[in-house]
């Protein structure tokens, strides 16, 4: 072999090297980790609100659809705000999710692109339709990889302590859900295991819940493409009285690929923040919508005791929309 051949044949191979052998470590690399209040993204930042959070839906398609612009927004908005960790309503990675906890989408729809300081925060995710393409566990044991992607089972619950009244601590209860497998019967059994937790999370709150929020990828009413589709005829079936017998004040959801606040009848509220990447028309005049928007943006919801704020952002940063709940 002549020197230049075996010169170039090294090069070629290193590279070839180099490029395949970090993929399963870059995800862990990229990650910050917090161990100080005083080193946290939202340090210094106060308000009347005890919980901030941003909510994003919709999301994962390496960058693509504006995905990337409205993670630069989101950082912003976490840099010049109060917040304490992200919500992802669902369809987390196009077209099919992950096959592994390995899997380079993590690196190249997560990773790297939700990369701003603001933005190195615990992320509580939900699962899509279109995380059930693959495997969906891999979304759980990614956990343990990334510091900040946090995803104990498919659905699982949170609490955040709220301001005191008296010697009691308020709380917001949040319910992470999983909805696809309410669409078909072929997971009848999980459904009906899931189902019963729900019930069972939600009839056992203690008395210091002060908010309760349910938070899944389905809406169960929505005025985007899918307002009489089965899924979302599916879902207010199996919710609908669930959310009214236990009074929970809002259902934050996706799947419409849109920003939406609607209030049907009945006691609960109803958010979608899907507007993550690839978008989807709405249609305005509708009776139970408060308000709607095919625009690229994220949720930013604030809460205390007494207060649920929350707020529709775009791309640019525009708050299109904001609305205040109270107690």
């Amino acid at each position: 072999m002549k020197r230049r051949d075996f010169i170039k044949n090294t090069t070629i191979t290193a590279l070839g090297a180099s490029i395949i052998t970090p993929i399963t470590a870059l995800a862990g690399e990229t990650v910050t980790h917090f161990e100080s209040d005083d080193l946290s993204p939202s340090a210094g930042l106060k308000d009347e609100f005890n919980v901030h959070f941003m909510a994003i839906g919709d999301w994962g398609r390496n960058g693509e659809y504006d995905q990337t612009e409205v993670a630069k927004q989101m950082g912003l908005w976490g840099a010049a705000n109060p917040n304490d960790f992200v919500v992802s309503v669902g369809d987390n990675f196009y077209p099919l999710g992950v096959i592994s906890e390995n899997d380079p989408l993590f690196h190249y729809s997560f990773e790297n692109i939700y990369t701003a300081h603001s933005l190195q925060c615990n992320w509580y995710p939900v699962l899509g339709n279109h995380d059930w393409g693959a495997d969906p566990q891999a979304q759980v044991r990614y956990s343990k990889v990334s510091r900040r992607w946090n995803m104990p089972s498919l659905y699982y619950k949170k609490e955040f302590p709220l301001g005191k009244t008296g010697d009691k601590t308020d709380k917001l209860l949040m319910l992470m859900i999983d909805t696809d497998p309410m669409l078909h019967e072929d997971k009848k059994q999980m459904v009906e295991e899931q189902m019963v937790w729900i019930n069972e999370q939600l009839k056992n709150a203690s008395a210091d819940v002060k908010w309760k929020m349910v938070v899944g990828h389905h809406p169960y009413y929505t005025v985007g493409p899918r307002i009489k589709n089965y899924d979302t005829l599916t879902i207010r079936e199996k919710m609908a009285g669930i959310f009214e017998k236990y009074k929970v004040d809002v259902y934050l959801s996706g799947h419409d690929h849109s920003l939406q606040h609607l209030k049907p009848e009945g006691y609960t509220h109803q958010f979608i923040s899907g507007a993550g990447s690839e978008l989807t028309p709405v249609t305005s005049g509708i009776p139970y919508s408060k308000f709607e928007a095919s625009e690229h943006g994220f949720m930013y919801f604030a809460i205390n005791s007494n207060k649920l704020h929350v707020k529709a952002i775009n791309m640019a940063g525009k708050v299109l929309y904001e609305t205040t709940l109270t107690k």
